[in-house]
């Protein structure tokens, strides 16, 4: 079972765990597949993903193919003679790719599939209020985690999580996943079950797609815990905003910690409610969001109170559509 030949293909730190548990656990990995190098921050240094990093780190010969149907990476990719190929966190494979490894090409999705399919289903799940989520490993067929299933494992959300918490938990229990799942390959204990054999019929799809800069604005007409968990379910990337104007200017800021606060009231949402000191609320249908942390744009994150003693929230309002 150990001398299964893998391939690994990855880019963030939730992938990073994975490829760790799989050398931890003895397996042999012969390649690693990433993103190219990219500039990122200010200075726009060249930037190596996280799973780079750490694959040279551990002696890993690393692949960075500028588009997966090249001919000159698939021929690399062939040569290396993989059983399995293992995928965490990447690109849409070409089916040249997932069909390459005679014992096929897994995925880990972190949603408890056929539920939230898509680029940010931790995200999604928590903005939906869910309790409970999941890592699920499948084998990639020609859609988007769609494949037959091979391991589910549920994984609870607490009320106090934001998405960076639930991210770290199921990214620790995604890599003792992929173990069982390979193992159980190798075993030949394993029997794929299509999606459709987890599908409750009185349960609608819920879909995760890729989360832009304008899905992020909090609309302050939605109640109290419905704001409450879009901003812990973008917390702490990419996070939620809102803006702050005046006559003679207007700030994004974003919103890292809220506390729901249901009640009956005459403000109008979007209205804000501050001693100036130590605490924002604003109103909201059905109640209020206080607002812990904060970030303006242009400026470090900070607490409310820390907040307020360099900015009179007084002067400014919160402009609602």
């Amino acid at each position: 079972m150990k001398n299964l030949r893998i391939v690994f293909m990855g880019t963030p730190e939730f992938a990073v765990a994975t490829l760790g548990s799989l050398l931890m656990n003895g397996f042999n990995v012969v390649g690693v597949v990433t993103i190219p190098d990219k500039p990122a921050g200010r200075g726009r240094k060249m930037t190596k993903s996280a799973v780079k990093e750490f694959a040279e780190y551990s002696s890993l010969p690393v692949m960075q193919p500028g588009s997966l149907k090249d001919p000159e990476f698939i021929d690399k990719l062939r040569s290396l003679n993989a059983d399995l190929f293992i995928v965490v966190a990447f690109r849409m494979l070409p089916e040249v790719i997932w069909k390459m490894p005679a014992l096929g090409t897994i995925n880990l999705h972190a949603s408890l599939l056929p539920q939230y399919r898509g680029a940010a289903p931790i995200n999604h799940a928590i903005i939906n209020g869910e309790t409970v989520t999941g890592v699920t490993t499948f084998f990639i067929d020609d859609k988007i985690d769609t494949g037959k299933i091979l391991l589910r494992d549920e994984v609870q959300i607490f009320p106090f999580e934001n998405a960076g918490d639930v991210h770290d938990r199921l990214m620790r229990q995604g890599a003792r996943l992929v173990i069982r799942t390979i193992e159980g390959i190798a075993e030949n204990t394993l029997k794929a079950q299509l999606q459709s054999h987890y599908i409750n019929p009185d349960e609608p799809p819920k879909l995760a797609p890729k989360i832009y800069p304008d899905d992020c604005i909090i609309d302050w007409h939605d109640d109290p815990v419905k704001i409450h968990n879009f901003v812990r379910g973008l917390s702490p990337y990419p996070c939620a905003r809102s803006f702050l104007s005046n006559d003679s200017s207007t700030h994004s800021f974003k919103v890292y910690e809220t506390q729901p606060e249901i009640a009956e009231h005459i403000y109008e949402p979007g209205q804000i409610i501050s001693d100036g000191k130590h605490f924002i609320k604003v109103a909201c249908t059905d109640g209020f969001i206080s607002i812990a942390s904060l970030q303006l744009e242009g400026k470090k994150r900070m607490s409310t109170p820390e907040f307020l003693r360099g900015f009179k929230i007084s002067d400014y309002v919160i402009p609602v559509r």
